[in-house]
């Protein structure tokens, strides 16, 4: 019954993306997506992408336990059945089934009788929520340990408790999706998010249903650009990509990590390690094009994924995208980063602006004025004909910047933060400018 409902489920939702409710469609991934138990191996991975793959054709890839990426070492593969602590009445005084992030992640298998001052280091609390579970990894050392709302820990009393996690750690593999979306230029824009969180909406299944809406949109049209989706594990899901793809990342033109995209604050933008990156200004204009409340972060390193990206042997073009940024929230990695934390009318502003991004990439252009010896006379190619609405007068001046600039040697961009106005004045100029053969598209002069 489960499996049909799923495809029913799937099949209005793919009929939402593509339709007019777009917003409501990201939430309901989110939702479908929420109660899947993940880490960064493991099937609760595989049965993320196989749901992502429900919308868009991935390529999965399975990287064996034990590979070396750079200086990483591809861990073992770990999967979860269950797992509780029992008082000695046989009572579940925790259950794995009522949230997944009730077990540490990456516990080792652990079947035993403890004292409760023992089963006190083997807990996580947060005694500033006390009714919130804490998000706990241990992917790298082997342990075990359990994450317990404070007020359900206070109540434990004296004595003897069965604790139980029913896991494996076992020679696997590292699984991840990739997306290539071919377009006339083998210049790429790369996204990446991670889908290794297990029950936090915004951090990451926000993002997660965000860019695989945009790669549905973008299969659908022809673009300029090559664009690329990674659906990875965090950290060592980047470092592993970029182990096997050193060739391709010359291609890379333009970059961003998605992060934190669901909750109702304003965006935040870290830049690249470069800092002044085209994807840098493309973002920038974008926000503050919006008119909205927004902050520009300068790159540090350490965050997300970026900060693999952005090595100094790679220094890629990549930014992150966020609204509000990771540790500024006091639901980050908790419980309370759930299915109310996150809202539709957020999610479709974040893709709606990333797909704005989207667009100054493809329009992003270099021109050359053909009539370049003082001003040409618009009036009689009835260019002016084709202005009107109240912003007139800015087209009007559009118009005049892009012929004033249009030298070779300015983008489009360019022209748009020289003369602060928003860039889709200043490629409707253009555009209009081309079509009564006062202007030329030049190669990239860069």
């Amino acid at each position: 019954m489960e499996v049909i409902d799923r495809t029913e489920r799937i099949r209005s939702l793919r009929e939402r993306l593509d339709g007019a409710d777009v917003p409501g469609a990201i939430y309901s991934l989110v939702e479908e997506l929420y109660p899947i138990c993940r880490s960064i191996t493991g099937n609760g991975v595989r049965e993320t992408l196989a749901i992502l793959g429900e919308f868009i054709p991935l390529e999965i890839h399975e990287v064996p336990s034990g590979t070396r990426v750079f200086d990483w070492t591809v861990p073992r593969e770990w999967n979860i059945r269950d797992a509780y602590i029992k008082d000695s009445q046989g009572r579940r005084v925790l259950d794995f089934q009522d949230s997944n992030l009730h077990v540490v992640g990456y516990s080792q298998p652990v079947n035993r009788k403890v004292s409760l001052e023992e089963l006190w280091t083997h807990l996580y609390t947060l005694p500033e929520h006390p009714d919130w579970i804490p998000y706990r990894t241990s992917y790298y050392s082997e342990s075990w340990g359990f994450c317990m709302a404070h007020s359900a820990a206070e109540k434990l009393k004296e004595d003897e408790y069965e604790v139980c996690i029913d896991s494996t750690l076992t020679e696997g593999h590292m699984t991840y999706g990739e997306l290539l979306i071919p377009g006339a230029s083998s210049e790429e824009v790369l996204f990446s998010s991670h889908v290794c969180h297990p029950a936090m909406c915004n951090d990451n299944l926000a993002a997660v249903a965000i860019m695989a809406a945009l790669a549905r949109e973008l299969r659908g049209r022809q673009n300029r650009h090559t664009y690329r989706f990674l659906f990875i594990p965090a950290t060592i899901g980047a470092i592993a990509w970029l182990s096997a793809n050193r060739d391709k990342t010359r291609n890379i033109r333009h970059g961003l990590v998605g992060a934190c995209l669901g909750d109702s604050g304003s965006f935040h933008y870290k830049k690249s390690r470069r800092g002044n990156a085209e994807i840098d200004r493309i973002v920038s204009h974008v926000l503050a094009a919006s008119g909205d409340p927004y902050e520009i972060l300068d790159y540090v390193p350490y965050g997300y994924d970026e900060r693999q990206f952005c090595s100094p042997g790679f220094n890629l073009p990549m930014g992150c995208i966020m609204r509000t940024p990771h540790g500024r929230f006091p639901e980050y990695h908790t419980s309370a980063d759930n299915l109310d934390f996150v809202q539709p009318a957020a999610l479709g502003d974040s893709f709606s602006m990333i797909r704005q991004v989207i667009d100054l990439i493809e329009g992003n252009r270099y021109y050359l004025n053909t009539n370049p010896l003082c001003e040409p006379q618009l009036g009689k190619r009835g260019v002016y004909s084709h202005l009107d609405g109240p912003d007139r007068l800015t087209q009007q001046r559009s118009l005049f910047w892009v012929l004033s600039f249009s030298d070779g040697e300015h983008s489009l961009l360019d022209i748009a933060e020289r003369s602060k106005v928003r860039f889709d004045f200043i490629r409707r100029a253009a555009d209009l400018l081309v079509r009564v053969g006062l202007l030329i598209e030049q190669p990239r002069t860069q």
